[in-house]
């Protein structure tokens, strides 16, 4: 165990300046995708009670149950549903156009972070292949010298470039995959939304011609 980790750390030592970019990169995107996780999950955004209570609403039913239940609600879902509600004197379609602006701002609050792991998953390799030149530039400028060059330094350059570009890709990896399962969930769940509040409309506008 003590061998392995004295082998972790040299592996990143000989990464130079770049490795420790690699390294504050791939906190910061594995903080994301674990704050991701938590806020993203169905619980949160769309609460099993609240979604029966819309789909068991018959046309005429009184709106006091669900009205009290939204208010109480502080997802994502209640504070689409309680621009619906507030907005029922309006005409349908100004009503819905009202609730698409709520819900536009609810899936860019969803969607916070993901941005950050958008740009690690390009920056990341980039940052890698910089670790690869670094090394490179270190191994000709000692080759360059005299005396046909250090084995020591070209070993480390070496090392240094190549330990980079493996960390890069590493860091890059994971955070395209989280970024596109996040974004596809949210997408899931805004159309999920989308169809308990058209639901929910198509009820309490169910006599208007």
């Amino acid at each position: 165990m003590t061998e392995t980790l004295q082998g972790a750390v040299e592996f990143f030592a000989r990464g130079g300046f770049f490795m420790l970019l690699l390294l504050l990169l791939s906190v910061i995107a594995g903080t994301v995708m674990l704050l991701r996780a938590y806020a993203l999950r169905e619980v949160l955004i769309i609460p099993k009670d609240l979604e029966n209570l819309v789909v068991d609403l018959q046309p005429g039913d009184s709106l006091e149950l669900v009205a009290n239940r939204v208010e109480q609600s502080k997802t994502p879902l209640g504070r689409v549903l309680s621009v619906s509600l507030q907005h029922l004197n309006w005409p349908r379609q100004e009503n819905l156009e009202a609730v698409q602006v709520r819900a536009r701002h609810e899936v860019v609050r969803m969607e916070s972070g993901l941005a950050l792991l958008e740009v690690t998953t390009g920056v990341a390799p980039l940052l890698g292949l910089l670790g690869t030149l670094s090394g490179l530039v270190g191994i000709l400028a000692n080759l360059g010298g005299g005396g046909g060059g250090d084995p020591v330094a070209v070993a480390q350059g070496i090392s240094e470039a190549l330990n980079t570009t493996i960390v890069g890709l590493a860091v890059a990896a994971p955070s395209l995959v989280a970024h596109n399962y996040f974004q596809r969930k949210i997408e899931i769940m805004a159309v999920a939304m989308e169809g308990l509040v058209a639901d929910l409309q198509s009820k309490c506008y169910a006599e208007t011609p």
